[in-house]
């Protein structure tokens, strides 16, 4: 299913596919950004994939790298990322993945401690610009 404006919301719903049992979008895109929901370490039906911090982590950007792929755009249009970590303890690790990801100039980054399930250990949202 192609990617559709609804003229009356004035956003775009981005196809993609993940889904979810919960009711929200993947992503939506509003005046040239890419709104992208929270990702974690989960399948393309929404069943968490349980691994190590790395792992979990890893599998959570992947997933943000594929819904961005389906709006045409990249981790390098990134401008703002929302991370979500379970223990404070991963933040080192958390910091160096990170790098691997993202690159100079970094986006604009808010980190989340304490916050999540024992099941989930990394969470994160961004948003996106598409060039002009």
């Amino acid at each position: 299913m192609p990617n559709e404006f609804d003229p009356d919301r004035g956003w775009l719903q981005i196809t993609t596919d993940m889904a979810s049992h919960l009711p929200f979008s993947a992503a939506v895109e509003a005046n040239g950004f890419v709104f992208v929901s929270g990702q974690a370490s989960v399948d393309t039906a929404g069943n968490i994939v349980p691994g190590s911090f790395e792992e979990q982590m890893r599998r959570a950007l992947q997933n943000v790298t594929d819904i961005l792929r389906s709006a045409g755009l990249g981790l390098e249009n990134v401008v703002r990322a929302t991370s979500y970590v379970h223990d404070p303890s991963d933040l080192f690790r958390f910091n160096q993945l990170y790098r691997e990801y993202f690159t100079a100039p970094y986006p604009a980054r808010t980190t989340i401690t304490n916050c999540l399930s024992a099941a989930i250990k990394f969470e994160i949202d961004v948003i996106a610009v598409r060039p002009t």
